[in-house]
């Protein structure tokens, strides 16, 4: 009786700051996505500025729904060999079918008329949760190269490499969390040296596969050519990087994002009424939301965002160091790094700070499969957060 009277009430314990937290900021992100997108949508073929809220507000429902199952369902239950290995299964299943089914852009699988799922998004969960089990199943040998390091990097990589041909800015987010996952399990510093290095040379490797990754990272460090000039005499490099840059509008995307920022002030323009959302900031509610958040709401909104995303990683951080087994420790870990990373990634990049990377913001921008992906691992994350006391 004791006991079950223990478990009632630790199934009625809800961690609160982080629960409001994250409720308020959905409901934030819809308003948002109708601001940003609701002139556009009326010059589309719908004619609807409902168009793209309402189906934001039907993911929300959604999304919310699966948060609220998993914050109710144990994380242990999650510590099953068959949960663990049929997520990174069924991860990399859609990961490698996205190839066949979309082979232009490789992110979309269509599940009929305008519904699709970006398998990308859903793989964030999916890896933590076996990252979370399988580090902990090796927790005695985990620097051992042959039974820990090895299959772990093999199932890492090949999620991550699935992943980074379409998007390179969802593979860095893993790779932070699986590197930082290891680290706090005790990997070796000789190890953690070696797994630096090829992470660096594959970050090379994949900017420059692409040119506009490339052209991206040349227009943020050398914007007007000067370092390339040198040595490109004939100016082949440089109309090969402009090219790339016209066909996908980054540094374009990036100067109106500034422009916008700078527009909103300490108050803002008021709700609806940012004007670089209005044919100027292209994808304004997706990749460039937050330069939309901040034209309108000014300083004060684009900093209550932040704190959002700073709240969330400080119950995260709180979670993984008060639960009491190392599954939980990994999982909260694990899971907080993927929002948190990712919500910086996107404000770096609005903000000027990093090279453009079309990135959501998770569950302020427009997008369903992110929105899931996002709330399934906050509801994770609650769930240990309310057993770590």
């Amino acid at each position: 009786n004791c006991k079950r009277k223990i478990d009632m009430a630790q199934r009625l314990k809800t961690d609160w700051i982080l629960f409001f937290t994250v409720l308020a900021m959905v409901f934030s992100g819809v308003l948002i996505v109708y601001s940003a997108s609701a002139i556009m949508a009326q010059m589309g073929p719908n004619h609807s500025a409902w168009h793209f809220v309402k189906r934001q507000a039907a993911w929300a429902a959604i999304a919310l729904v699966i948060m609220m199952a998993l914050k109710s369902t144990h994380y242990r239950k999650l510590q099953n060999p068959a949960v663990a290995l049929s997520a990174i299964s069924v991860a990399l299943f859609l990961l490698v079918a996205v190839y066949f089914v979309d082979p232009g852009n490789h992110r979309w699988l269509r599940l009929g008329g305008p519904v699709g799922v970006q398998p990308s998004e859903l793989a964030k969960p999916a890896l933590v949760i076996f990252l979370a089990f399988f580090v902990t199943w090796r927790a005695r040998a985990i620097n051992n190269p042959r039974y820990t390091l090895v299959p772990a990097a093999m199932a890492v990589g090949l999620v991550i490499l699935a992943v980074v041909v379409a998007d390179l800015g969802t593979a860095i987010v893993l790779g932070a969390a699986a590197a930082l996952v290891f680290f706090v399990a005790g990997l070796e510093k000789r190890y953690c040296a070696i797994v630096g290095a090829l992470a660096m040379i594959g970050l090379v490797f994949f900017v420059f596969s692409k040119t506009y990754r490339l052209a991206r990272v040349v227009m943020f460090f050398d914007p007007q050519f000067k370092i390339i000039e040198k040595f490109d005499k004939k100016g082949a490099i440089k109309a090969r990087l402009q090219e790339s840059l016209v066909t996908r509008d980054t540094n374009y995307q990036l100067e109106q994002s500034k422009i916008a920022v700078g527009a909103g002030g300490p108050f803002g323009l008021g709700f609806m009424g940012g004007r670089q959302k209005l044919l100027y900031l292209p994808e304004a509610h997706k990749d460039f939301i937050y330069a939309v958040a901040g034209e309108e709401l000014g300083m004060i909104g684009s900093v209550g965002l932040l704190l959002g995303f700073a709240v969330i990683f400080w119950r995260g951080i709180r979670a993984t160091l008060r639960i009491n087994d190392d599954f939980g420790r990994y999982l909260a870990l694990g899971l907080t790094v993927v929002v948190v990373v990712q919500g910086f990634m996107h404000m770096s990049v609005v903000l000027g700070m990093m090279p453009t990377k079309g990135i959501p913001l998770p569950m302020i921008s427009y997008g369903g499969s992110s929105l899931v992906s996002t709330l399934a691992s906050l509801g994770m994350l609650m769930n240990v957060s309310e057993h770590a006391g």
